[in-house]
């Protein structure tokens, strides 16, 4: 997942007091149709999960929306929302993000992480606290996660094997080694 909403609420039932109850997967676009069907970009990994019957989250206010139906057209992902049944009700929408409940996230395989799950962490590299895990961007080759320092800068590592040793989601920490020209 590319961004995590920054709202924390035990009512989307995660199980982690400081882990976010919504994560973004996508912003709506326009209205099409006659039918109240609104377009979305996807932001998710795994578009194949938002379908008939999932509940999203829409705004900032996250309101609760069932969605009945979805296709697809081109790179955009047609949604038709339960109780919006007409162009005119759908505006509404334009332009809102949409979440879903951390708490409905599918499991990952062994060693794979949802970004919310490794922001924050404190980032080691022997005995040194290098600093927390504070953004991650997404690059062609790998990702590259930006540490900031106690200093005030940041530090660039690849999210590679060789430099990401260990990740401990329970004690929100993740071990590294840096390699040679890494260091600033």
């Amino acid at each position: 997942m590319p961004e995590m909403a920054n709202q924390y609420q035990d009512t989307a039932g995660s199980i982690d007091p400081v882990e976010p109850a919504y994560v973004l997967i996508g912003r709506l676009q326009k209205s099409h149709g006659v039918r109240g069907e609104i377009s979305m970009r996807v932001f998710s990994d795994f578009p194949e999960r938002i379908r008939r019957g999932k509940t999203v989250y829409i705004g900032s206010d996250f309101q609760a929306n069932k969605i009945t139906e979805t296709r697809w057209t081109h790179d955009l992902l047609l949604l038709k929302l339960e109780g919006f049944d007409n162009p005119e009700t759908v505006r509404e929408l334009v332009g809102k993000e949409v979440f879903s409940a951390v708490k409905d996230l599918p499991p990952l395989p062994e060693g794979r992480y949802y970004h919310h799950q490794l922001i924050g962490m404190h980032v080691w590299e022997g005995n040194e606290d290098l600093g927390v895990l504070a953004a991650i961007m997404e690059t062609g080759a790998n990702e590259v996660y930006i540490i900031d320092q106690a200093d005030g800068s940041e530090l660039l590592l690849p999210a590679i094997p060789d430099v990401i040793l260990k990740i401990d989601l329970a004690q929100k920490r993740m071990d590294v080694h840096l390699l040679e020209g890494l260091r600033g």
